[in-house]
């Protein structure tokens, strides 16, 4: 496997990019849960093609004007978190599942831990949107990249915050 990374600044911090053989197979947040090693990122490489890809949409979803991502994945996991990385993708912008409510959709109704900790390792933060699960009472629990980032993603997505360059030329990021 070939492998190279970038980094790029977002509003809830810098985002590492990483491809896999060309492919986006991770997003991270700085000081992420689960974050791998800088080492395992390969060579920094801003030109690789998926990273162009992605920075576009991740620019357009940060303005406002995207709500699902197009650009080819290539996480590495088991077969069942990929299962839940998959299902994670369907859940609609700006709305939010429990994640009992997440096993149920992939046939395991009593996995709802297991649903967590496979969400807590997703690796393709944002794009795939593991900050769309919340815990069965509605409170926000666990997230790789920090409750405070959660709740911005969500409030963001539900349109509690003026989007990157939007808003009579107020920011709120």
């Amino acid at each position: 496997m070939h492998r190279t990374h970038t980094v790029i600044d977002s509003p809830v911090g810098p985002l590492t990019l990483v491809a896999t053989d060309g492919t986006l197979s991770a997003i991270y947040m700085d000081q992420q849960r689960h974050r791998p090693a800088q080492e395992t990122f390969g060579a920094a490489d801003p030109r690789t093609a998926a990273f162009g890809h992605v920075t576009e949409q991740l620019g357009e979803y940060f303005a406002g004007d995207r709500t699902e991502f197009t650009v080819p994945l290539a996480p590495q996991g088991t077969d069942f978190q990929r299962t839940v990385w998959s299902a994670l993708c369907e859940i609609p912008y700006g709305r939010t599942l429990s994640y009992g409510q997440l096993a149920e959709r992939i046939g395991k109704p009593g996995a709802a831990r297991a649903v967590g900790l496979a969400n807590g390792r997703n690796p393709i933060s944002i794009v795939v949107p593991c900050h769309r699960v919340i815990g069965s009472t509605g409170q926000l629990t666990g997230y790789g990249g920090g409750i405070e980032r959660k709740r911005h993603l969500l409030d963001f997505e539900r349109g509690a915050l003026v989007p990157q360059g939007g808003g009579a030329g107020v920011t709120l990021w």
